[in-house]
């Protein structure tokens, strides 16, 4: 079993998907003959040949519909966009069209395609290659939000978005495409959706992220174990549907909750997630829950991306404030 980054996780589930069911299809700028602007897609057009791994114009709007036409013809297509602040131009066709179609025809067609798009700060680029504008996808009916954080949850969780008969998002964080190998085993094995992982098990604070973020959260976790303090750590992984079982039966056992997010604060998905345990689990806290964001502002430049990302000192900060009340 071999040690792989989080984007060659994902391009060996794509070519698994190819190799079983020929419906699949690779679409996107770039993404044939140079492989994606990451690599995620690299060699696929060797194995599988121009007709099912296409290079488009840089056009997203027509990457989206012609992703969405395929699907409702009875193919599998795999759109790629470039990067996050690029998808802009498709979410006429994402939105009104791609979330709809199920509804639309009563049923009659579906829409069994993924679009993938790298995400989030930390690599040192532009603004709009930079962004975490999730919560955009989340707010979506007839979409669902996918964010791998590991190699092997990047290889199930894709292999469980291709085959799902609707629309998936899959955001990849950037940060984490090369950050460190994992064993995977190629067996084809998807991971479920609408599932949040429990990375570490604790009894004093619960603390919620996903994609990049949980890089920070595990460490922080660390940190504070060393003081005494045991945290939970729970890999939301998919955002739209959310898992709230998983979140309420933490937060009811530790009584205290931090979510943590690398997207703005105003509207981010952590305060979805804050507002149902307030409904939910109020009387399980012992204190306020928290939320460590990214700041409500445009994503900065290189020299200052590093503050703009929540660090663990933000976090164990936060758990601190939360450790204060009785």
């Amino acid at each position: 079993m071999a040690e792989i980054t989080l984007v060659e996780a994902i391009n060996l589930a794509m070519a698994y998907e190819m190799q079983q069911d020929k419906d699949v299809i690779v679409l996107g700028e770039d993404v044939a003959k140079n492989g994606g602007v990451f690599r995620a897609t690299v060699g696929l057009l060797d194995k599988f040949g121009p007709e099912r791994v296409l290079d488009t114009p840089l056009a997203e709007s027509m990457i989206g519909g012609m992703a969405i036409g395929m699907a409702a013809c009875g193919l599998k297509p795999i759109a790629e966009f470039q990067f996050m602040g690029f998808i802009y131009p498709a979410i006429d066709q994402i939105v009104n069209h791609a979330a709809r179609l199920r509804h639309r025809t009563r049923g009659r067609l579906t829409c069994p395609l993924v679009f993938r798009t790298p995400f989030g700060a930390g690599i040192h680029a532009p603004e709009h290659h930079s962004e975490s504008t999730e919560a955009y996808f989340a707010h979506t009916p007839g979409l669902r939000v996918v964010i791998p954080s590991s190699p092997a949850r990047a290889y199930g969780l894709l292999l469980a978005s291709i085959r799902d008969p609707d629309p998936v998002i899959f955001l990849e964080p950037s940060r984490l495409y090369r950050y460190a190998k994992q064993e995977v085993k190629d067996d084809g094995k998807a991971l479920p959706l609408d599932v949040c992982f429990t990375l570490r098990s604790g009894e004093d604070v619960t603390l919620v992220t996903w994609g990049a973020m949980v890089k920070e959260t595990l460490s922080a976790a660390k940190q504070l174990e060393q003081e005494g303090i045991r945290a939970e750590v729970i890999d939301v992984a998919t955002i739209k549907p959310l898992d709230m079982h998983t979140i309420l039966n933490s937060v009811e056992k530790t009584g205290r909750c931090v979510v943590i997010h690398e997207a703005p604060l105003t509207c981010g998905v952590g305060a979805e997630i804050i507002a149902q345990i307030a409904q939910k689990a109020l009387f399980s806290l012992k204190a306020p829950p928290e939320r460590v964001a990214g700041f409500d502002t445009i994503v900065p430049y290189a020299r200052l991306e590093k503050y703009y990302i929540p660090s663990e000192k933000r976090i164990i900060d936060a758990v601190h404030q939360l450790m204060e009340f009785a």
